[in-house]
């Protein structure tokens, strides 16, 4: 005799919830994390002098102005998906900057660590996060303009992302 293991719709939705939570807050932590480095120097971080040089060397212009917008598009886009808060456009801001982070390595092949597998990954993440949407654990379930087409806000909010980007990449010199 075989048994069969059925689940409610209740216990689905619950590990559908709980997983979307758990991919956020790694996700949304390790942006924020990223982006601390960036502007306060936090975890080992350059802070924003040593990476507006980093954005010189590696051709932006106003190098010390995309040092802030990238550590606060990391900081702020991380904490957001982390929240559940606003994940389309955070989810957006994470997706345009590993754009633009796989663009400067990209010539070191795939492999970490000159490579560009994690740039992928979280970009991957963030994309699939922001055309699901945070699940039920999550500040967007007060906005319920977000939930009722979350396909439609995902994928403009990606577009919106890669536009951006691809802007920040045409002005690098």
């Amino acid at each position: 005799m075989t048994s069969t293991l059925r689940t409610t719709p209740a216990t689905t939705s619950n590990a559908y919830d709980a997983g979307l939570l758990l991919i956020r807050l790694v996700l949304g932590v390790t942006m924020a994390a990223h982006g601390t480095q960036k502007l306060f120097g936090w975890f080992g971080g350059a802070g924003l002098e040593g990476t507006g040089q980093f954005f010189a060397m590696s051709g932006y212009p106003a190098a010390q102005t995309m040092a802030l917008v990238a550590g606060l598009t990391e900081t702020l886009g991380g904490l957001g998906l982390a929240l559940g808060l606003l994940t389309p456009l955070a989810g957006a801001a994470v997706v345009g900057t590993m754009i633009n982070a796989t663009a400067v390595k990209w010539g070191g092949g795939f492999f970490a660590p000159q490579g560009v597998e994690l740039e992928l990954l979280l970009a991957a993440v963030a994309a699939g996060l922001t055309l699901t949407g945070p699940g039920r654990l999550a500040a967007d379930r007060a906005l319920p303009w977000l939930r009722a087409h979350r396909l439609t806000h995902g994928t403009a909010a990606l577009t919106l992302g890669a536009v951006t980007a691809g802007v920040a990449l045409l002005i690098r010199a």
